[in-house]
């Protein structure tokens, strides 16, 4: 017997009485109709980690990874990844990208890797930010778990985002 999600009444914003935006008044999934929304400059930043065996640090800092440079490899991975979000996140909009930077800092246990998006639209590029991160980190395990299978991504998380209604937000 399956069980359903029961009703919630939507407030004047279109908003469900339990806070979601994409659920409607009868349960059902639906994404957010941003129309009336005013087109704003909006950036996001996220940032996540992958640690790894001090062999695999030492592979990628003298250039010997097998499969080639899996830090160019990952920063492109991110940017693209970015641009497709609203094909991976099924209730994302596709929004038009104005920058997409994604660095990878050096750690003593592996990398730090930090994704800037920006727009000018309706929406923001919270998804496309913690998107690019994921798949930089993913792309570097696949590069090199031939060397590394026990590599740990971790901490993906929203670290700043500004503009739109809610304003800025900075995490702690």
């Amino acid at each position: 017997m399956s069980r359903r999600a029961s009703p919630k009444l939507k407030t004047s914003s279109g908003v469900s009485e339990g806070g979601l935006s994409h659920v409607d008044a009868q349960g059902r999934v639906k994404m957010v109709d941003v129309g009336d929304k005013p087109v704003t400059a909006r950036e996001a930043i996220a940032r996540g980690s992958i640690r790894m065996s001090a062999e695999a640090r030492r592979q990628i800092r003298r250039g010997k990874v097998k499969k080639g440079d899996p830090l160019q490899t990952a920063r492109l991975a991110g940017i693209l990844a970015a641009k497709q979000t609203s094909a991976l996140i099924p209730l994302c909009h596709p929004l038009p990208l104005s920058s997409v930077h994604v660095d990878l800092v050096p750690t003593a246990r592996g990398y730090v890797i930090e994704a800037r998006v920006k727009t000018v639209a309706q929406t923001g590029v919270e998804m496309e930010a913690l998107t690019a991160v994921a798949v930089a980190a993913l792309t570097i395990y696949d590069m090199l778990k031939a060397v590394d299978k026990s590599m740990v991504i971790g901490d993906i998380r929203l670290v700043m985002k500004s503009g739109g209604r809610s304003g800025t937000y900075r995490a702690r």
